[in-house]
């Protein structure tokens, strides 16, 4: 899943897998982790091109990103969400804190 992590001029893209669950989300939030501080990026983005299915762990990984990269003044997009995902990020109120692109 390593080739899923891409630095592209001063974001960090992520493609997301098509299930996100626990054991998933433990090793994005590491492997996003260390490009933020390793890379130094300015903003993450969250590619949900495959996903299909996103339980907590999902709405984890945003909130936990978010923490890091807006310390940092930076912020946190999502592309390519599909009608359950974005009301997944809707009815957790993470519209608030993630920019849904169309």
């Amino acid at each position: 899943m390593e080739n899923e992590f891409r630095v592209i001029d001063n974001y960090l893209m992520i493609r997301m897998p098509d299930e996100i669950d626990h054991h998933k989300s433990v090793y994005i939030s590491k492997m996003a982790d260390k490009y933020i501080v390793n890379e130094q990026v300015g903003n993450v983005v969250f590619d949900f091109e495959k996903t299909i299915f996103m339980d907590s762990s999902g709405i984890g990984i945003i909130v936990g990103r978010y923490k890091k990269i807006s310390c940092f003044g930076g912020k946190v997009f999502a592309i390519n969400v599909d009608k359950q995902i974005r009301r997944i990020l809707l009815l957790s109120g993470l519209n608030d804190i993630v920019e849904i692109m169309e």
